[in-house]
């Protein structure tokens, strides 16, 4: 079925489709629909459907995958929507604007995300007891490598806006985008947990390779906004360090700071192994950026790299 803004819909088989595996202990069942956003992600997907298998209404909305990602959504029996990658903000707001949910509240999760028991039940409560003024719920999520979460060395903890209720909040930024609210936003105790490295060390290059293009383009402009001291003071903790990066952006040898902050400063030492070589790779996605932002100065003044 064609939808709009290239939207493709795919229904799956529901009579070949086998049953899915409902966890134990399974969380009370609640007025929330899940959405996925995917790309070639046939190593995570199952996994990830599993962990949502307590909502009724699961929605994978796919940039065009050409692996086995919509066939184990169709095994799965979830609904798949299609559409052309341009961008992550353009992608969510499509996704959350352009598909029909169940329900009015909607969990964004990754692929390589997990969602615990325990979290679900939270989520059920939060979202069952939410006043109309309520839009928003942030949640953090537990990043794990080398079998370990890394407690420290991963900036821990991120509030990220998942949990949104339908047709009152958008998307902004290209890359490590930000949720903007129309209303009250609060927040929920439990965690996402996240294997980033699920693909492999080399696929985490290559994402970061093609975010850092991104964020090189993003730190060219940020260098042209005005940052005061009372930006440091919201006590909205997005706010906050959305002006802590744009300040990070100015520093010099800024890949060299943020490895002694991760390693040291937030006692990433104490993650082990996986602490260091995260931290070493954090700084050399730094690295990336800021070569980047070299390299486009000097094509815009016409100049060789």
């Amino acid at each position: 079925m064609q939808g709009s803004d290239n939207h493709r819909m795919l229904l799956p088989d529901t009579l070949a489709a086998p049953a899915r595996d409902v966890r134990e202990p399974k969380p009370p069942a609640g007025g929330v629909s899940v959405l996925i956003l995917t790309l070639n992600e046939e190593l995570n997907l199952a996994d990830c459907i599993d962990s949502c298998a307590w909502s009724d209404d699961i929605v994978v909305f796919d940039s065009l995958s050409d692996d086995r990602t919509l066939e184990i959504a169709a095994a799965k029996g979830v609904r798949v929507v299609q559409r052309a990658f341009d961008d992550y903000a353009s992608q969510r707001n499509a996704a959350l604007n352009g598909v029909p949910y169940k329900h009015p509240w909607v969990l964004m999760v990754d692929a390589d995300e997990r969602v615990p028991p325990e979290l679900a039940v939270e989520i059920a409560a939060v979202t069952a007891a939410a006043p109309a003024d309520l839009v928003m719920f942030r949640m953090r999520r537990k990043d794990f490598f080398m079998g370990k979460w890394l407690k420290r060395s991963s900036g821990y903890p991120s509030w990220f806006g998942r949990l949104v209720r339908r047709g009152r909040v958008r998307v902004e930024r290209a890359v490590n985008e930000e949720y903007i609210a129309d209303g009250r936003v609060d927040h929920v105790r439990g965690h996402l947990h996240h294997f980033p490295f699920n693909k492999g060390v080399a696929y985490w290059f290559e994402r970061h390779n093609r975010y850092s293009t991104l964020e090189a383009q993003v730190k060219l402009g940020a260098r042209q906004v005005a940052i005061g001291p009372q930006s440091l003071l919201r006590p909205d903790p997005i706010a906050r360090r959305r002006s802590l990066k744009r300040i990070a952006y100015r520093l010099p040898l800024r890949p060299q700071l943020v490895f002694l902050y991760l390693y040291v400063f937030r006692l990433g030492i104490l993650d082990g192994r996986a602490g260091f070589h995260f931290s070493r790779m954090r700084a050399t996605y730094e690295t990336l950026i800021d070569m980047k932002v070299i390299e486009m100065r000097r094509r815009n003044r016409g100049l060789s790299v």
